[in-house]
């Protein structure tokens, strides 16, 4: 339920409402608005009818919220969630975030190497896995708190911020204290007890739709980062499974556009892993912008043809060049730009 305040109304208006809420032993979320505030009704089982508030001073009107997710759902918040990830780093709004690395930390050498040629691309965050949840045992499992301290240091290095994935409640406390956004990966995306966990260790979350998972399944696991306090969520799509074998997977475009009519929060896209192919990459970067991503997810590897997970769809640092050149065009014609490299001004950046 969503108690609509009127415009002008007071903060002691809104706190009478707060109040109301909390007396009926539910939680309420106050979300101040560009024109209004509402006031959400958190845990409603349908006993609380919207004539207590209707007459209260100040409420414009109660909507009751019929999807399934409720922070997550336009209908709750109506504006835009701009997630900060780092200052001068922010995911929506008008601009498009490009985050870009290995898809593994390797060693200080590489890391370093990596973040260094996407500043000079353009990306304005490093992602790289410290923490490696792979379909076989025997692959490559990533290097873990070793790792995250490499990425601290390629972080001094460059000033870009991190973007790493947690597998686990106890690695999530862990790449919270290194990374500015703790990334949930695909196969932990109904992984509850981490949602609720990183939820409330209150760093921005990335959260990447699951292999077979519908646009309301990912939404209801947004739902249950939202529900422990934390509004700083990332959506990502990185492709689904499907019966053609002809790539990796097949990267779900239409769910770009259709979150953005469902929901407030931003959206990502990964090509690397929604199509698992180097040459496929670059084409369904350009596509994914086009269709109103708020920016793109893609690993970049020094040397690709020796990494140690997913050297196929890397790109080599001069591809990903060549990719954030032709976002740039993409990004004006849309009315959009490309969030500048931390530290840089923003003069002559389309």
């Amino acid at each position: 339920m969503l108690v609509v305040m009127e415009h002008g109304a007071t903060s002691e208006q809104v706190a009478g409402v707060v109040r109301l809420i909390e007396e009926l032993g539910y939680q309420a979320r106050p979300m101040p608005g560009s024109q209004r505030t509402a006031v959400g009704l958190v845990g409603n089982d349908g006993r609380v009818e919207g004539s207590r508030f209707e007459t209260l001073p100040g409420v414009a009107q109660v909507i009751h919220v019929t999807k399934p997710y409720k922070q997550a759902s336009r209908e709750w918040h109506p504006d835009n969630t701009v997630v900060t990830i780092a200052p001068g780093v922010h995911v929506g709004g008008d601009d498009i975030t490009l985050i870009a690395g290995p898809c593994s930390v390797e060693s200080e050498e590489q890391i370093v190497a990596a973040a260094r040629a996407v500043r000079a691309a353009g990306a304005s965050c490093l992602r790289g896995g410290a923490f490696k949840p792979r379909s076989s045992p025997y692959s490559f499992q990533g290097l873990g708190k070793r790792g995250l301290e490499m990425l601290a240091l390629a972080k001094r290095e460059t000033g870009l911020a991190i973007v790493t994935e947690a597998m686990d409640d106890e690695g999530a406390e862990l790449v919270a204290e290194y990374a500015d956004c703790i990334q949930i990966g695909a196969r932990n995306m109904q992984n509850y007890s981490l949602l609720r966990t990183v939820g409330r260790l209150g760093r921005p979350v990335l959260l990447k739709r699951g292999l077979a998972a519908t646009i309301t399944d990912l939404l209801l696991s947004a739902e249950y980062v939202l529900s422990e306090g934390n509004a700083q969520v990332i959506l990502c799509e990185r492709g689904v499974r499907s019966f053609d074998t002809a790539a990796r997977n097949m990267l779900d475009l239409t769910a770009i556009p259709i979150v953005h009519k469902l929901s407030h929060l931003p959206i990502l896209a990964d090509p690397s892993h929604g199509t698992g192919l180097r040459d496929k990459v670059i084409p369904m970067a350009r596509a994914a912008v086009a269709a109103g991503a708020d920016g793109i997810l893609v690993e970049v590897h020094p040397n690709p043809e020796r990494a140690l997970s997913d050297g196929a769809q890397s790109l080599f640092p001069e591809q990903f060049a060549q990719l954030v050149g032709e976002l740039r065009t993409i990004a004006t014609a849309i009315g959009r730009t490309i969030t500048p490299v931390p530290g840089t001004s923003t003069a002559g950046v389309a």
